[in-house]
């Protein structure tokens, strides 16, 4: 028997869960597997940069073979996971999303190539770019967004922000999977990065830590209108550490440089640098 006090709490606990608006308690809720979930970004990771995370062993296949095997397994990885996070009454859904996400991947695997040249090229401090795949959190973030937004796209449940999430808790960068986001993408350093889900990114678009792609706060919250709530950043712009961009009608212009800690909640036209008038800086001398 349970001391007093701990049967009290149970009581109250199991109030909570009964009043909860939400479902608490109960077998019968369908959830996908969060551990699974993760699983499979992994599981593309090996298909993505087989030399870098894939198993050795398998790799005495020729490439096709071992892509197929891959391709295969993450098929019905995603599929039972898919069938979990959508309402019961559209599970047959998962298997048609799930192969339209399999044919997806070369794409995606291709614009990720370009993605890793972007941040060679963007970044002096890259020895080579084995060192990018392995350790830049920048091209991991942008790695799981990818594959996320093409379940985001198809109206997958759940599944896309587990992922980015996942991708955010280990990075620091926090990239929403409905945000659209072009070719030769770079993100230098990028821990604090928030990237909004209206959020619409155009081709070599390099972003610094720090920098937002918000929303204004709407004063209804949630029961806010739809419609496009962050900003449009067009081809070939940089953006400085520490730089907010709100708001959905607000756009950088083309080949605009955006310099630290700039608040815009209005356009910019192209071809402009963006610079914050810095403090003043005085020097007092302790003898004085």
């Amino acid at each position: 028997m349970y001391p007093e006090y701990i049967c009290h709490a149970a009581k109250r606990v199991a109030q909570n869960m009964a009043g909860s608006e939400m479902p608490l308690y109960g077998a019968e809720l369908r959830l996908p597997d969060r551990k699974e979930v993760i699983r499979l970004i992994s599981e593309v990771r090996r298909l993505m940069f087989p030399a870098y995370f894939g198993d050795p062993s398998l790799m005495t296949l020729a490439p096709e073979d071992y892509a197929a095997l891959l391709l295969d397994r993450i098929e019905r990885q995603l599929r039972r996971q898919i069938e979990l996070a959508l309402p019961e009454q559209q599970a047959h859904r998962a298997e048609p999303i799930a192969r339209e996400f399999i044919q997806c991947l070369p794409r995606i695997q291709a614009t990720l190539l370009k993605d890793l040249d972007a941040t060679f090229d963007g970044d002096p401090a890259a020895q080579d770019k084995n060192e990018i795949i392995f350790a830049y959190p920048g091209l991991f973030a942008i790695f799981v967004y990818r594959i996320a937004h093409e379940l985001y796209l198809r109206k997958v449940p759940m599944i896309p922000r587990i992922m980015t999430e996942y991708a955010h808790s280990r990075t620091g960068i926090d990239i929403n999977p409905g945000a659209v986001i072009g070719e030769y993408f770079f993100i230098d350093h990028g821990t604090g990065i928030v990237v909004g889900e209206t959020s619409i990114i155009g081709h070599h678009v390099k972003l610094y830590q720090g920098v937002t792609l918000g929303a204004l706060s709407p004063r209804a919250g949630h029961n806010s209108l739809p419609g496009k709530r962050h900003p449009t950043v067009k081809d070939n712009v940089t953006i400085y550490s520490g730089a907010s961009i709100l708001g959905g009608e607000t756009v950088i212009g083309e080949n605009t440089v955006v310099g630290g800690n700039a608040f815009l909640t209005s356009a910019v036209e192209a071809n402009t640098r963006v610079v914050i008038h810095a403090p003043e800086t005085i020097f007092k001398s302790k003898t004085k």
